[in-house]
């Protein structure tokens, strides 16, 4: 957003914070950047707001424009499906228009009451250019004719923290069962790629071609495991958060799955190994039978990630979502709901 010249009042760094108790500390921050954000809002500048996920935050912000008459257009939905449920209602009350990315959300909201449609998810959109495997391996010195194990661990500084020794571990495990295999890890954009470097291991900050070009993966849960199931790599997803994070989580969490690529198709794809049940001995033995490519595991999951593609749209999102946003900004201001304020 900021290399097409949006001003940022707070930028990703601030913002990249999950969790229940790891939200304490910051809690300040965010109070200050609310106030500072309705400041903006009450100013009578603003035409249009359009929240992009961020539900604790962004969903009073959408219930303050609301109540001002500014029209909502919330682009990536909470995951009502996942956790508070009542959030369904809320936003349906306070979006004048909710544009979602999984093809089950678009039901949830239309069932409230609110305009919801499903846009397609962005990911498909995607048109960088993947380097071929002979180029993508010289580049990183890597042997072409030996497997590649993408490792996945996280794109914000506390899930290295978490994630980041494990996965180092986990790969040294399975270069002992198979020492030809090349473990590399994906550098986000958003952490010090120099603390990736220090383990060792070989670093990329080209996540797509990675996991296009790697046997199989290992992905810290969340939106890199679509991104793989999209590349149709075979792979195992691991999640570790604070223990009272995830004790909480355990009570509170209504889903099946925890991998997006399995909750998208509607069953277990992919294993998930979580909280103390991902050891480096566990994640080695589960990526095994993957990194065997005449293997039949890895050949049955190939086939299931297909079903992933096939239920996430079609390419275009982002422009639909703009086509939803001139629509509100043609109609102009919503009518503010005094229970709102």
């Amino acid at each position: 957003m900021a290399s097409e010249g949006v001003e940022l009042v707070a930028g990703l760094e601030d913002l990249a914070v999950m969790g229940f108790v790891e939200v304490l500390a910051h809690l300040p921050f965010f109070w200050r950047l609310e106030r500072r954000l309705a400041r903006i809002l009450d100013s009578g500048a603003v035409d249009l707001v359009l929240p992009v996920d961020y539900p604790g935050f962004n969903l009073r912000m959408a219930r303050r424009a609301h109540a001002g008459g500014i029209p909502v257009l919330y682009y990536i939905a909470p995951q009502v499906w996942a956790w508070k449920p009542r959030r369904a209602a809320r936003l349906a009350r306070h979006a004048d228009h909710v544009a979602v990315i999984l093809p089950f959300e678009e039901e949830i909201f239309l069932r409230e009451g609110g305009r919801a449609t499903f846009v397609g998810h962005p990911l498909l959109e995607r048109d960088e250019g993947v380097p071929g495997r002979e180029d993508f391996c010289r580049a990183h010195g890597l042997d072409a004719a030996r497997p590649v194990l993408a490792l996945l661990p996280g794109s914000r500084r506390q899930e290295l923290d978490r994630h980041l020794e494990l996965f180092v571990a986990a790969a040294s495990r399975v270069r002992q069962r198979s020492p030809d295999v090349q473990p590399v890890l994906a550098a986000a954009p958003s952490v010090p790629i120099a603390r990736l470097e220090a383990t060792g291991l070989t670093v990329t900050t080209g996540t797509r071609a990675l996991l296009r070009h790697a046997t199989a993966a290992l992905v810290k849960s969340g939106t890199g495991t679509l991104e793989t199931a999209l590349e149709e790599t075979p792979f195992v997803t691991v999640y570790r958060t604070h223990p009272l994070t995830f004790a909480l989580a355990r009570r509170l969490v209504r889903v099946d799955h925890v991998a997006l690529a399995n909750l998208v198709a509607g069953e277990r794809i992919v294993p998930e190994l979580l909280q103390g049940d991902a050891t480096p001995e566990g994640l080695a033995a589960a990526l095994a039978p993957l990194l065997d490519e005449g293997g039949d595991e890895r050949r049955a999951m190939v086939l299931r990630l297909r079903t992933v593609r096939e239920r996430l749209g079609t390419p275009g999102a982002a422009g639909r979502v703009a086509d939803l946003a001139v629509e509100l900004l043609g109609r102009g201001s919503a009518v503010p709901d005094p229970a709102d304020r």
